[in-house]
């Protein structure tokens, strides 16, 4: 699904320049190369054979793509030690020259533009292993207590391209989504993504038939494989009647009829604040896998041990933290922010973390109330390092700092105390949801969508918390009626307003990077800046 690549290819800003060496494999796995920008993704029919004893795969995928200008070399991404081991089109066999990861498929075929073809593309080899998923990526191959292969892929970051091949990159996802056919020994069950179509016995193995008919993040197709067994139910939502399944280890089924309890609360909270469950035609599903989970599209993957917080750990110290399981709240999130609005470049990927960093004080807004939410948000500023700006280097597949989690977040409450309005906000957040329906986007068109949607100019304040990391202070001095303050460590221009609390009330104050006084009618005896705000503040002689 290729849509608004203009923004993507002229969008530069350099606020402060982060200069680190990038390499010609970076640029082929981080750009919109011309072998991949003349071809738009359809559909992908993914069939794989998985075999535990030997750590192995081996399967096809066959590509639907519609021409959208004439080419003849397509390039395919797939990671060694996986093989691309032949393409077809129209039954011949095609030339294949491999430039490291990236592989150009010579056609010989005529691509007539608007024409849509297939092309078959067969692979085999062990997978690389997951040392510490979700966050190296690969294939995880363990076992479950019982000894039974428990095993499963994630690859956000490494790329897809990690064990399939694909066109590994952010901006093009498969219009009609992606059928996925799982072959593995018969005592197992596999689970992919959508819905399970049917079930092929082979005898020695069984193949699982699961289809998508979204458009989809291609590092959020995957592949779970265990000692399965599934309950589920019904949730009744915006968009009518919403398939909510749960796969889960045979031995946990208990603990995970309790502890998922709070999937349809989770639902119920975030179509209230994001608007309809992006994906009602492919269901909804929690699949436990030994590794602590990811956002793997309509099939999001649990490992957080039936514990509340993080591995039973409050991440804000604020005590709310621990009021949810912050995987199943987290990574549900990001059907909304990431599966639903997805980064055209990785170099966004703010869009994804931050937004769904703050769902879950939206979580607890909704069930626990404002001030709750308000105290959880604001206690995972302790871990915002500010090493360096939360936008990454564009085309090169860089993301920016890890503070795109708990700053990206803040910096999005700071934003609805400057909107001043809950339901307008509210508004703001179901409108991107709909306005950016299974689409492709830049950080600079959801920042000007929001810019919009506000009537505020926000264009210092996107440069200031996403591409410095300069967090403003505001210093200010005490004259006995009168307090006089200002912006430092702030760019130029920089003037978001704040709201002090003077001696117990809330006024709002203006500050610039120059000196500002403003009266009161009796002597100032205390000052703060609230803390919803993201900015220091300091008294000064």
């Amino acid at each position: 699904m290729i849509k608004n690549i203009l923004p993507y290819i002229f969008l530069f800003i350099g606020v402060i320049s982060f200069a680190q060496e990038f390499t010609h494999q970076d640029t082929l796995r981080g750009s919109i190369t011309p072998e991949r920008a003349w071809w738009d993704l359809k559909h992908y029919d993914l069939d794989v054979e998985v075999i535990p004893s030997e750590k192995t795969i081996k399967g096809t995928n066959t590509v639907t793509y519609t021409v959208l200008k004439k080419n003849d070399v397509m390039q395919i991404d797939l990671q060694p030690p996986m093989k691309l081991e032949k393409a077809i089109q129209d039954n011949k066999e095609l030339s294949i020259k491999n430039d490291g990861n990236a592989h150009f498929i010579k056609l010989q075929k005529k691509q007539k533009q608007g024409k849509v073809y297939k092309l078959t593309l067969y692979f085999s080899g062990k997978p690389q292993e997951a040392k510490n998923a979700p966050w190296d990526g690969g294939f995880s191959w363990k076992k479950d207590k019982n000894d039974t292969p428990f095993i499963a892929t994630s690859n956000q970051g490494i790329g897809a391209s990690i064990w399939w091949p694909n066109k590994d990159h952010a901006y093009d996802e498969p219009d009609n989504g992606v059928d996925l056919a799982i072959t593995v020994p018969s005592s197992l069950v596999a689970v992919g993504n959508g819905h399970l179509q049917k079930t092929d016995d082979n005898g020695a193995t069984k193949t699982w038939h699961w289809k998508v008919v979204n458009p989809i993040n291609n590092y959020g197709v995957n592949i779970n494989i265990g000692d399965y067994v599934n309950f589920s139910e019904t949730y009744k939502g915006e968009k009518g009647e919403l398939d909510m399944d749960y796969w889960v280890l045979s031995y946990n089924l208990e603990k995970a009829k309790e502890q998922f309890k709070q999937a349809p609360k989770m639902m119920e909270a975030f179509e209230h604040w994001f608007g309809p469950y992006p994906f009602y035609e492919d269901s909804f599903k929690l699949v436990e896998v030994p590794y602590l989970g990811m956002e793997h599209q309509s099939s999001v993957t649990y490992g957080n041990k039936y514990k509340n917080g993080y591995l039973g750990r409050d991440l804000s110290g604020s005590g709310w933290g621990m009021k949810f399981d912050f995987i199943i709240i987290h990574e549900a999130g990001h059907e909304w922010f990431a599966n639903n609005i997805t980064n055209i470049d990785v170099a966004d990927m703010w869009i994804h973390e931050g937004f769904t960093n703050y769902s879950e004080s939206l979580y607890v807004d909704y069930h626990f109330g404002k001030e709750a939410a308000s105290e959880y948000v604001v206690g995972l500023r302790r871990s915002i390092q500010n090493d360096r700006p939360i936008i990454g280097t564009y085309n090169v597949q860089h993301e920016g700092s890890s503070d795109m989690y708990n700053k990206g977040g803040n910096i999005l409450h700071t934003l609805r105390q400057l909107v001043e309005d809950d339901s307008k906000w509210r508004s703001i957040l179901r409108g991107l949801n709909k306005e950016f329906y299974h689409q492709t986007v830049s950080s600079k068109q959801v920042e000007e969508y929001i810019s919009e949607k506000t009537g505020i100019d926000l264009t210092e304040f996107w440069n200031q918390y996403l591409r410095t990391v300069k967090i403003p202070k505001v210093e200010y001095k005490i004259d006995e009626n009168e307090l006089q303050f200002r912006y430092v460590n702030s760019i130029e221009n920089f003037d978001m307003p704040v709201i002090a609390i003077i001696n117990g009330n809330e006024e709002w104050i203006y500050p610039t990077s120059e000196w500002k006084t403003k009266g009161f009618s009796k002597a100032i005896e205390s000052v703060s800046i609230k803390k919803d705000f993201y900015v220091e503040s300091k008294q000064v002689k």
